[in-house]
C-alpha cells in the first residue's frame, strides 16, 4: 500500500470517528443484483472459451468466456482473437468466474491541447493532463481523424481533448471521442449555477473514466479538493454544483443508467476533469459537469462501458 493509500485511508477513519458515524466499506452495494467483478492484468493465454489472467500482484486468474462474451481492441472483436500478452480490463459476472466483456490495451486520454504536429497522414498531439500526470503524446491515426473531429473541431492549443484509444507499442493511439469538445478555452470553464434551497443531499452528473490511476485500484478523483489539501494549484473547478470534499472521503456513486450503487473512495485531485462542462448522454441527458473520475475498475463494476466512456450518476456522502 502506497503512502497515499495510508494517507486517504487514515483521513477517512478519523472523519468518520469525528462524526459519529460507522466508517463506510468501499466496493459496489450487494443488494442490487448480480454484483459485477474488475479483473485486470495481462493475457497469458485465451481460446474461444477460457482466459487465463496474470493479475498485477502474480496471481493467475481463469475465466470461462460467456457464449455472448464481447471484446474491444481498437474495435470489436472475438474474445479469442485478442493477443497474449494484452493488458485487459474484464467484466465477469458469477462471482468473478465468467468473463462477459472484455477491453484489450485500452486507454483514455484526456488533456489539454499544447501543439499538433501535421504528418503525411496520422497527426500526433501533445497534451497537458494536469500537474498529478504531466505531459502525454497522442497519435490520431488517418482513418480515425474524421470520427474525431466531428465532435472535436478545434484542434487547437488551449483546448481540451478526450478520446478512448489503445495502446500499441507504447504509443497512445486515440481511435474513439469519448466526449463533444468543450467550446471554451481550458481556463474559461463555465461558472457553477446558482444554488438554491441550501446544500443538496445528492448530486447529478457525469461520472467518467482514467487511466492515470494504479493498476487494479478502486477509487475515484474528484474536483472540488482544497488547493492545501492536495497540493494543487489547479483543484476547486467546477461547473457542476459541488462541495468541498477531503481526500479519504467517500461518495455513494450510483449508475443512474444500470442501476448500481457502489462505495467510492475519494483518492485523488479530480483538477482536469472538474474543466470539463459537458454532459453524458448514455441514457437520457446528464446536468452539466464531471462529478467524479473514476478507476477503470470502479467504473466498469458500476456497469460502465469503458468504450462508451461515461455514464449518467448520482452521488452522496457514504
Amino acid at each position: 500500500m502506497t503512502m497515499l493509500h495510508r494517507s486517504v485511508d487514515r483521513r477517512h477513519a478519523l472523519a468518520a470517528a469525528a462524526l459519529g458515524r460507522n466508517p463506510a466499506i468501499p466496493g459496489p452495494v450487494a443488494d442490487e443484483g448480480e454484483l459485477l467483478h474488475a479483473v485486470t492484468g495481462e493475457i497469458l493465454d485465451i481460446s474461444p472459451h477460457l482466459i487465463i489472467i496474470e493479475t498485477p500482484d502474480g496471481d493467475h486468474e481463469r475465466l470461462v468466456i460467456a457464449p455472448w462474451a464481447t471484446a474491444w481492441r481498437g474495435e470489436t472483436v472475438a474474445p479469442a482473437d485478442l493477443p497474449r500478452g494484452a493488458q485487459v480490463i474484464v467484466r465477469a459476472v458469477k462471482g468473478g468466474r465468467v468473463a462477459e466483456r472484455i477491453w484489450a490495451d485500452i486507454t483514455r486520454i484526456t488533456g489539454v491541447i499544447q501543439n499538433v504536429g501535421k504528418g503525411a497522414r496520422d497527426r500526433t498531439m501533445e497534451l497537458y493532463c494536469g500537474p498529478h500526470r504531466g505531459r502525454r503524446t497522442v497519435v490520431i491515426p488517418y482513418g480515425a481523424s474524421g470520427r474525431l473531429q466531428v465532435r472535436h473541431p478545434k484542434f487547437e492549443p488551449g483546448y481540451l481533448f478526450d478520446a478512448i484509444g489503445v495502446r500499441e507499442d507504447g504509443v497512445s493511439h486515440a481511435r474513439l471521442p469519448a466526449t463533444s469538445q468543450p467550446p471554451y478555452r481550458w481556463t474559461s470553464v463555465p461558472e457553477q449555477p446558482p444554488s438554491y434551497g441550501g446544500t443538496q443531499s445528492r448530486i447529478s452528473g457525469t461520472a467518467t473514466w482514467s487511466d492515470a490511476f494504479d493498476a487494479d485500484e478502486r477509487g475515484a478523483a474528484y474536483p472540488m479538493l482544497e488547493s492545501s489539501d492536495t497540493g494543487c494549484d489547479e483543484a476547486g473547478v467546477s461547473c457542476a454544483r459541488l462541495p468541498y470534499l477531503a481526500l479519504g472521503s467517500m461518495l455513494e456513486m450510483r449508475n443512474v443508467c444500470a442501476g448500481r450503487t457502489s462505495i467510492v473512495p475519494i483518492v485523488t485531485c479530480g483538477c482536469l476533469a472538474g474543466r470539463f462542462c459537458d454532459r453524458c448522454l448514455e441514457c437520457g441527458t446528464s446536468p452539466r459537469g464531471r462529478i467524479a473520475e473514476l478507476s477503470p475498475s470502479s467504473f466498469v463494476e458500476l456497469g460502465g462501458d469503458l468504450t462508451t466512456g461515461c455514464f449518467n450518476a448520482r452521488v452522496g456522502l457514504g
